[in-house]
């Protein structure tokens, strides 16, 4: 088949680019490299199936040729990078998908959405269930990244319903692994680099605030299964091993072997409490489950910092 990844240059994007060449598919990658970085599929750029096109999805989606399969991954992800790029993300969570709708309604391609955890807000369900539908503040500072998700999928559905458009929806939760930006404000690389570098370690709240992390292999296998799927309903992907933030900082200081000390500063304003996926669904339709265990992968992700740092 022949996929688009828009988004293809970010951190999930690139190793979906990997995963799918790998299977044997040819793969346009797009990216505008907002927050996502050549860097990260350069070394795909002698494959014969990769091509990579640099365009902002949310102005138009310029690809030629056939279209099997497209994946919209084009976003900022992270707290820091989505209320510093408010426009940019909301119009990638709306113009940006009508655009890659109609590619696919006219090359009756299959669509598949990523989506958030995030639209469940500070959810009052836990674990959270994909017919649960949030506790999102619409005006507060998070809302430009949790409302862009949430109308995104509206629009997903509705060209499924007015268009026959086959469509996939996947809301991530909490995903890690190399290729992270060690500065793009997440809980995971904040501590590992905080640590590497024997700096103290900022924890937002008391650290009772509750994670649940996913490693990146895990996540595209869940990825490629679902779009693959005939299943339409969105679908939760992440791994319920549920931890305090306490708790990773202090898996990362073992594993890294750090002594930096730990700050405390005030929770930014809708910040979860809690988060933690309830992947029944994913079991049921996808036969999924994570393989990767948490230090396994945290050690794997700590090494890939360590590596950035030492070269930076």
């Amino acid at each position: 088949m022949r996929i688009v990844i828009t988004g293809g240059s970010g951190f999930i994007g690139s190793h979906l680019c990997e995963r799918f060449l790998d299977d044997g598919h040819e793969v346009v990658c797009v990216d505008n490299y907002l927050t996502g970085s050549p860097k990260n599929t350069d070394h795909l750029l002698d494959h014969p199936a990769f091509s990579r096109l640099e365009c902002n999805v949310s102005d138009g989606l310029p690809v030629e040729g056939p279209v099997d399969r497209i994946l919209h991954f084009a976003s900022p992800a992270s707290p820091i990078h989505y209320m510093r790029y408010a426009m940019e993300t909301m119009r990638v969570g709306s113009d940006a998908v009508f655009h890659c709708a109609e590619l696919a309604r006219q090359h009756g391609a299959r669509l598949l959405v990523a989506s958030t955890s995030e639209i469940y807000g500070d959810p009052l369900e836990h674990p959270q269930r994909e017919s649960y539908w949030g506790n999102v503040n619409p005006i507060g500072p998070r809302s430009v990244y949790d409302e862009a998700k949430r109308f995104m999928e509206t629009i997903t559905m509705a060209y499924r319903r007015e268009h026959g458009l086959e469509t996939r929806i996947v809301r991530i939760f909490n995903t890690y692994g190399p290729r992270m930006q060690l500065d793009d404000g997440r809980a995971l690389p904040n501590f590992c680099a905080q640590a590497i570098r024997g700096e103290p370690i900022t924890v937002y709240g008391d650290g009772s605030q509750t994670r649940s992390f996913c490693y990146v292999s895990d996540l595209v296998e869940g990825i490629v299964r679902l779009l693959e799927s005939d299943f339409p309903e969105p679908v939760n992907l992440g791994n319920p091993d549920e931890i305090t933030i306490r708790q990773m900082v202090d898996e990362v200081l073992e594993l890294t072997g750090s002594n930096s000390p730990v700050v405390y500063r005030e929770l930014p304003q809708d910040d979860p409490k809690l988060r933690c996926p309830d992947i029944r669904r994913a079991k049921e339709v996808l036969g999924w489950e994570p393989k990767v265990g948490r230090r396994e992968g945290f050690q794997k992700t700590i090494d890939y910092f360590r590596s950035v740092i030492e070269t930076s």
